[in-house]
Order: C-alpha cells, then sequence, then structure tokens
C-alpha cells in the first residue's frame, strides 16, 4: 500500500507538472510541411506528447474535445439524453453511451496500470494533457473554432481524460460493440424495464477494414522491402487518422498517424521499416453462460458455490441542473452481465450472461508502439508485439529495407484452445457460434487459461497465434490468418483467431488475384515484380471482382429483357472499375448488394484447396436467372427513385463535400471485390464516404532513407476553416500521392513556415 502511495504521488507530481526540476518542464519544435503535416522534435517523451497534443488540438480541437466529454460519460449533460452519439462504430443515443463509460471505465485501475508500463507512458501521456492544455489558454475563448467556440465542454483536461480515452481506443474494435448489451442486462424482477432489440453485432456488418500488403526481396525490384497500407476507417469523427512525425534524436524518428489522443506514430515507418494494420478476425472477448441462483436472481453458481454479483449505481448528470439519471449494473468475476435477445441471451431466473474482454486494462499498446517505431527491422516488430501483447484487435503487417516481411497476427486475445472451447460449449454455443464464443460459466475450469510468462494473464501466448516470415509477399484485407500468402496456408490454431479453412470475401480474394497477376505478369504493367510506383497502380486500379466474374453472364442473361433493356445498356458500357470516370457503376453497386445474397448464386462451390478462384461461375437460368432479373429491375427503379441515370459517372454520384466544392470520389464497397473501399450514405442528388480509404501509404527505401508516398483521403483537419479541410482530398480525388519529408533537409525544403518552438 506504502508502495502504491508514493508512486501515486510521484505521478500526481508529473501531472500537474510541480516535479522539482530547473527550467521548463516540457519543450517541443513543430515544423509543418505541405498539407499541414506536422514534424515534431523533443528532448524527451514529456516533450514529445506536449508537441502532439498542441498540435493535434490545432487541426481538431472541437472534435477532440467532444470525445473527451464522451468517454467521461458527460454527453447527456452537454448534448442531450436522447441525441446520438458514435460509440465504436455505430450509433448510440447519449444516456446509454454515458451509463456504458461511467460503468465501463475503472480509473483507479488505469492509474495503477499505467505505473507499470515503464518509464515512457506516463510523461507521455501527461505532456499531451499540457500540450492540448497550452493550446486552449493561447486561442482564449474567442480563438476556439466556431463549431465548439463558447462551449461548456471545452476546457482543460487532465490525464484522467487521456486514460479514459486510451481505454476506448484499446476496446473499439473489441467489446465497445456490446456496450448496448451491456446496458441493457438487467436482473429479472427489472424485465419490464428491459429492451428486446438488443443484438449481438454481427462480424461481417461492423463495417472496420483495411488492406496490408507487403512485398519482399523476392519480388521487389530493387531487392527492399515495398508496403502498402491501406485501412479503412471512419471519415468522420475520433477514429479519423491525423498524420504525424515525431522524433527524438538518437532515440526515436517515425512518421505517420495515429488516432485522437494518440501521442505516438501507430501506423506509418522509420528509416528501416514500414509497418501497416488492418483490423483481425480474432475474437477479443468471450461470453460465459451462468448458472443463476435459485434463491437469489444476482447471484450465480461456480462449481457448486453461489458467487454474489457486483453492483454498481452510475449517476449520468443532466443538462440544465436536471437531476441526474442512476442506472444500476451487474458484474461477475468474468466481468459485466450482457443481454441479447435477438439470441436468446436473456437474464432469466435460471440462467444469464456475462462478458470478459481480453482488451479491458489494456495499456501496453503505447509502449508496444514505441517499440514499433524504434525497430531496425521486422525480427524488432514481430518481438514487440509478441512480448507485450499490447495490439488490441489489429494484424501487423511489416516490411522493412533487408527485404524481409511480417505478418503478424498477434493481439490481446483470450487463451481459449481448440479443446476448451469444445468442452466448454454449452446448448446455446452453437446459435450464437457465428457471432461470439460462449464458454459455460458455471464451471472455472471453463476459465480462460493461464499461461506463465504471458505480458497479461489469461491471453493467448503469441506462440499459439499466427506469424507469417517470408521474402515474396503477405497479405490482409480483415480475414483471418488462414491465407495471408495463397501459396502458403498456415495450420490451423484455435477457433478464437477465426474459423480455418473458409470461404474468403471477394475483396480477400481480389487482393490476392491482383498478386498474383502482377507476380505472373499477367496484369497488364510491366514486367512481373513490384516497385513503388506499380504498387500504387494496383492500390487505385479500383477494380470490381464481383464485376469480373458476374457481369458476362448477366448481360446474356438481360439481353432480351425488355423491362431491363436500359440497365442491361448501362451495364455494359461499364468498365467495371469503380474510378471517378466509371459509367454504370452505381447501378451494379445496387444490383449486387442485393442479388450476392440470393442462395445457390454461383454453380462452382467453395474448395478449400482454390480459395482464391472459389466459389465462381454466376447460374443464370430458372428460378436464380428471374430472381437475377428481378434484382437488376429493382436496382434500376432504385436509381430512378433517386434521380440518377442508369448510366451515371461513379464521381458524379460518390463525392465529398468541402465547404462549396463537391470533390468526386473514388472506390467503392468492399462487398464487390473492390480493394480501394469507400463505403457511403445517401445525401441528396448522391452518396458521400462515411468510411473507407483513409491514410493509404505505399513505403520503399533507399540507399538514404525511407521513400514513402501517402495520402490521407478526408484531409488533416475537421475544421472547416483550415487550409488542410480539404487539400489532401483532392489529391485523393485525383488518385495523386504526397511524397513524405523525412530527412532534417527535406523538412527544411517543404517547410511552410518557421518552427514553432513552445514550452513551460
Amino acid at each position: 500500500m506504502r508502495k502504491w502511495a508514493i508512486s501515486a504521488l510521484a505521478l500526481a507530481s508529473v501531472i500537474s507538472g510541480t516535479a522539482m526540476a530547473k527550467g521548463p518542464t516540457y519543450n517541443a519544435s513543430i515544423v509543418r510541411t505541405s498539407y499541414g503535416i506536422p514534424h515534431i522534435t523533443a528532448a524527451n517523451w514529456g516533450g514529445v506528447g506536449y508537441g502532439v497534443g498542441y498540435a493535434y488540438a490545432q487541426d481538431n480541437l472541437c472534435m477532440l474535445a467532444e470525445e473527451f466529454a464522451t468517454v467521461a460519460g458527460e454527453r447527456s449533460k452537454y448534448f442531450g439524453p436522447k441525441a446520438t452519439a458514435v460509440l465504436g462504430f455505430g450509433p448510440i443515443d447519449n444516456l446509454s453511451s454515458d451509463v456504458f463509460f461511467r460503468a465501463a471505465i475503472d480509473l483507479p485501475k488505469l492509474r495503477k496500470n499505467l505505473l507499470k508500463q515503464g518509464p515512457d507512458a506516463t510523461p507521455i501521456l501527461a505532456g499531451y494533457v499540457a500540450g492540448y492544455n497550452r493550446l486552449l489558454r493561447e486561442l482564449g475563448t474567442e480563438g476556439v473554432p466556431v463549431a465548439c467556440r463558447g462551449k461548456a465542454w471545452v476546457h482543460p483536461i487532465t490525464i484522467d481524460d487521456m486514460l479514459r480515452l486510451t481505454e476506448k481506443q484499446m476496446l473499439l474494435a473489441s467489446s465497445l460493440a456490446l456496450a448496448p448489451a451491456v446496458i441493457g442486462a438487467v436482473p429479472p424482477s427489472e424485465a419490464k424495464a428491459a429492451r428486446n432489440d438488443i443484438s449481438l453485432p454481427d462480424p461481417d456488418k461492423i463495417g472496420i477494414g483495411s488492406n496490408g500488403w507487403a512485398f519482399g526481396a523476392d519480388v521487389t525490384t530493387n531487392g527492399r522491402g515495398v508496403l502498402v497500407g491501406n485501412p479503412h476507417f471512419p471519415w468522420n469523427g475520433p477514429s479519423r487518422f491525423w498524420q504525424m512525425h515525431v522524433t527524438i534524436p538518437g532515440v526515436y524518428d517515425a512518421m505517420g498517424v495515429g488516432l485522437a489522443g494518440t501521442p505516438l506514430v501507430t501506423l506509418g515507418f522509420n528509416k528501416d521499416i514500414a509497418w501497416t494494420h488492418t483490423v483481425t478476425a480474432a475474437r477479443h472477448f468471450t461470453l460465459f453462460e451462468l448458472a443463476i441462483d435459485p434463491a437469489d436472481p444476482t447471484s450465480y453458481i461456480v462449481d457448486g458455490k453461489s458467487e454474489k454479483m457486483i453492483a454498481r449505481t452510475v449517476s449520468v448528470p443532466m443538462p440544465d441542473g436536471a437531476a441526474p439519471v442512476e442506472r444500476t449494473l451487474y458484474s461477475t468475476r468474468f466481468g459485466p452481465m450482457v443481454a441479447a435477445p435477438a439470441q436468446l441471451l436473456v437474464w432469466s431466473k435460471t440462467k444469464a450472461f456475462a462478458m470478459r474482454d481480453a482488451n479491458a486494462g489494456n495499456q501496453r499498446g503505447l509502449g508496444t508502439w514505441e517499440a514499433i517505431g524504434k525497430a531496425k527491422n521486422v525480427a524488432d516488430i514481430k518481438a514487440a508485439v509478441s512480448t507485450t501483447l499490447g495490439i488490441p484487435w489489429v494484424n501487423t503487417i511489416a516490411a522493412d529495407r533487408y527485404g524481409d516481411v511480417l505478418h503478424a497476427d498477434v493481439t490481446a486475445v483470450p487463451n481459449v484452445s481448440t479443446e476448451k472451447a469444445k468442452a466448454c460449449a454449452t446448448s446455446l454455443s452453437a446459435l450464437v457460434a457465428a457471432r461470439v464464443t460462449l464458454l459455460d460459466g458455471s464451471k472455472s475450469a471453463c476459465d480462460w487459461d493461464n499461461t506463465p510468462g504471458t505480458a497479461a494473464p489469461y491471453l493467448l501466448p503469441a506462440s499459439e497465434q499466427a506469424i507469417y516470415e517470408r521474402r515474396d509477399y503477405v497479405a490482409n484485407s480483415n480475414d483471418n490468418y488462414w491465407l495471408s500468402n495463397a501459396n502458403a496456408p498456415y495450420r490451423e490454431l484455435s477457433p478464437i483467431l477465426g474459423p480455418w479453412g473458409t470461404t474468403r470475401t471477394l475483396r480477400t480474394r481480389s487482393g490476392l488475384v491482383e498478386i498474383d497477376r502482377r507476380l505472373t505478369g499477367t496484369d497488364g504493367l510491366p514486367g512481373n515484380k513490384v516497385d513503388q510506383g506499380i504498387a500504387e497502380t494496383m492500390v487505385f486500379a479500383n477494380k470490381s471482382l464481383a464485376g469480373e466474374l458476374v457481369i458476362d453472364k448477366l448481360l446474356a442473361l438481360c439481353a432480351d429483357k425488355a423491362d431491363v433493356a436500359a440497365a442491361c445498356a448501362a451495364l455494359k458500357g461499364w468498365d467495371r472499375r469503380v474510378n471517378v470516370d466509371s459509367q454504370g457503376a452505381y447501378l451494379f453497386h445496387q444490383f449486387w448488394i442485393k442479388a450476392q445474397n440470393i442462395p445457390g448464386i454461383w454453380a462452382t462451390k467453395f474448395d478449400p484447396a482454390d480459395p482464391v478462384h472459389t466459389p465462381r461461375d454466376l447460374v443464370t437460368d430458372g428460378a436464380i436467372g428471374e430472381k437475377l432479373i428481378a434484382t437488376l429491375k429493382a436496382a434500376a427503379d432504385q436509381l430512378a427513385k433517386e434521380n440518377i441515370a442508369l448510366d451515371a459517372r461513379w464521381g458524379d454520384v460518390q463525392f465529398a463535400q468541402r465547404g462549396d466544392q463537391r470533390i468526386a470520389i473514388h472506390g467503392g464497397d468492399g462487398q464487390l471485390g473492390i480493394l480501394n473501399v469507400q463505403i457511403a450514405t445517401p445525401v441528396p442528388t448522391g452518396v458521400t464516404p462515411v468510411h473507407g480509404s483513409s491514410y493509404i501509404q505505399v513505403v520503399t527505401f533507399g540507399d538514404t532513407g525511407p521513400q514513402a508516398d501517402a495520402v490521407l483521403s478526408y484531409s488533416q483537419s475537421t475544421n472547416p476553416a483550415s487550409p488542410h479541410f480539404g487539400d489532401q482530398t483532392l489529391l485523393y480525388s485525383a488518385k495523386r500521392w504526397v511524397r513524405l519529408p523525412f530527412t532534417p533537409a527535406e523538412i527544411a525544403a517543404d517547410a511552410q513556415g518557421p518552427a514553432v518552438k513552445i514550452s513551460e
């Protein structure tokens, strides 16, 4: 206890900046190059956080301030309880969001865990706090951007705000999607208050994704690595990426991106390595089926003994001085109670369900990304992710200057073996298996295993997860570890890492098809190897594998059908891509989104011996042919309803609005087998991207350092008054790239003004 008290005092001293030291606590230098990219140099980690927090707030103050209100559980107070927020990647009402964060975030535990993360973690977070608060002081009330000027939720922050935000990021593609199920779990005595519409999230419909390719010396023209990073993330909100270059001379020098509140590069490159991430198919939480004590619905039986649930009442402040709203939530030895009536997971007098998340309290990520940013080769990256198990929910794909490549599907996942998953299944496990792993919570033997030596208890060791190390290529588009190289399928591992030997998505298949065409010289481009320029062409080729697979047979089917003659003619003129000039692409999009779900649509079924090219061969006769024609007619009718021509240019349909400027956007839905994903939502006269290709980077290495081309599709700033609100969006529209300045000489040559030096 005394040790904790001393540590807490030291932490408070760092946070408040009152540590007894001569001179300023924080110093940073910030140079902005083209497109508003900040290059932040500091002498230590506190200075790094200081510079990053200051520069990020310059570009995205209102968005970040709102996010701090969200994770503090104060949205109801500032925005009203019935308004909606984005929690993870889906909408939720503000009151539910507040209840979740106030119940789920354990600040004392997070503070204690922070002290275990090594000497760099606390200073960098404390520095971020100081940098953010400095900008607020400099701006004053009238200098805050118009969108949040005078708002009570824009105020100085503390390190607790950073801890809350970090916890939220760790849970983002983990159990955060179960927030409604946590909030909706009530004892049988309160059944009238229960919601019956809550469902477990469908992993195939969450919408997060990415492509990551790494090419090694055996297939590159320069014999060095080439890395393609194409994460698909939201265009709006705190999960947008933000570019930065962070340097501590002689210690750390990495460039790339991070999310809101991230004080380090989490996806990018240094002089020797480049890395990207894709959301993994592994499961980061499990559910436990509880046997309820007949004498008490808030107690449960484990190994024949009753255990009392822990009740926690949270109080959510309301606007305008109204009385706070109180909610009581329950938790168990496994974690919080959950309910999903849509899957029959209800809290009854005999059974109930609890959730355990491997990423709850995971603060190891900061140290993991620090180690990756310092790596000298992919072996160092492998060691970083394997030792810390700090990567929360993403694959790591990397290449180095020596021509080695890596795919590590190594994250914080439950230590549940194949044998345990089978032995501990309940009567409901098979029913929910497509969405979640359900274990028997009435037996302590069914809890996660604890392997000595892991970075945290009960996590699956890295040695039992998937790691590819190669000299040709690795690729991932969010399917599981099985097929990152079409010529080298991985051995079967725990089902917690995803189903083995199953159908790949059209987007995964599209990537592997394009890589095979490149390496066999059949893609129409010069030679049969990969260089930076060819990789960039591949990224923005915008081909639709669905179009390639079905369009010829569909055209033959519809050729003599009068009721779809105009639609058939429009599809005949489509180039099977989603470039801004592609005509008829929107018609095919509307057709395929529904047609893909017609049962029995493929004549050649999935073959695990040929997973890249199966299923295939569109069925066009009989009832299926009739359904295809009906679906095409419905698609044409939908376009007529939207007043969009059947042969409309894709760039006239899909666009991003930046002020008065309407910017055509290429790319499309991954369900069409398109690699350059853009998921769009309807707006008047078309659709606009809300999720998809974000920070796209193609990196290789020369004799003097990295050669990195990148573009940030939605641009660097969320402030409409900023010159960097839409400048890179125009570049993305034109398929243009930014050569990123990395060396001091390159930065000096591209500097958009003198260095800004800040200290306190």
